[in-house]
């Protein structure tokens, strides 16, 4: 097989599925997302036969539940899931994988074989076959130099540590973005993600409107100097299990670098390959 083009979906997908009861509430959700560690459920219907018929994730409970004031104790998954479910057949390759989820704005696809979900394969999942790979577009990118400056996002998005979990959320769903650097003093100290949101507060039944973004964000700060290469951030994701880093330069933060930076960036590169197969 082509370096260039990776391997397949089926060698990096996990095959172990989480799956809630279409009529389970967002708060049974959240607690199944914090508990087991993951980012995403998949719902069933009804009828067993049907197999998932949606998916719900951290950023649905995020902007669709917490930033619109829906109760998360009475509100019901299959209100708030994606459906119909995106997927990709096993022996498809994880570079088109990445065009599939910059296409469909989702972080998450569903892998099929003979008509079945028998696996998911996440945005993480996606760094690890680009980073793991000796040649490619993340292994071009080592060429280029300070390559983290290239990929990080410099706009940086705050919000103060005592605003409430409400109104964090209301702002990532404004933006669309997962994350929010946190300020007290004006210093920055740290970081709250969708994922703080959903384990920390959903989880926890906090209240949205009366508790600080301080009570669930993630401190001190996970940084990585702009001097380091994709693979030193990768693996410092990984260890960390995080989806976002602090670039810093002489100490100072001038960037953020996350996950789905990395995966655009591989798509936007290998575009031209995916079309010229469709």
């Amino acid at each position: 097989m082509d370096m260039h083009a990776g391997r397949a979906v089926k060698d990096f997908m996990h095959r172990y599925l989480e799956v809630v009861p279409q009529d389970s509430t967002v708060t049974a959700a959240a607690e199944r997302m914090a508990v087991r560690r993951i980012g995403c459920l998949l719902v069933e219907s009804d009828d067993s036969e049907r197999g998932p018929v949606g998916i719900i994730t951290e950023a649905d409970l995020v902007r669709k539940v917490l930033a619109k004031r829906l109760d998360p104790t009475v509100t019901t998954v299959d209100r708030v899931m994606v459906s119909p479910i995106v997927t990709i057949a096993g022996d498809r390759l994880m570079l088109d994988a990445s065009q599939l989820m910059e296409t469909n704005h989702v972080r998450h696809l569903c892998v099929e074989e003979a008509g079945e979900i028998v696996g998911i394969v996440s945005v993480r999942d996606l760094v690890r076959s680009f980073v793991d790979v000796e040649s490619g577009p993340v292994r071009d990118l080592d060429q280029v130099y300070r390559p983290l400056s290239v990929l990080m996002a410099t706009s940086l998005a705050t919000i103060q540590s005592d605003a409430s979990l409400f109104s964090s959320a209301e702002l990532m769903r404004e933006r669309r973005i997962g994350s929010l650097l946190t300020i007290e003093a004006g210093e920055i100290v740290g970081i709250v993600t969708e994922r703080d949101l959903v384990w920390k507060g959903l989880a926890c039944n906090r209240d949205p409107d009366s508790t600080h973004v301080s009570a669930v964000m993630s401190s001190p700060l996970l940084g990585i100097d702009v001097n380091r290469t994709i693979r030193d951030a990768s693996k410092a994701m990984a260890e960390q299990s995080v989806r976002h880093l602090a670039v810093t330069e002489s100490g100072k933060i001038v960037g953020v670098l996350s996950i789905r930076d990395l995966v655009k960036m591989v798509s936007i590169r290998d575009r031209p390959r995916f079309l010229a197969k469709t």
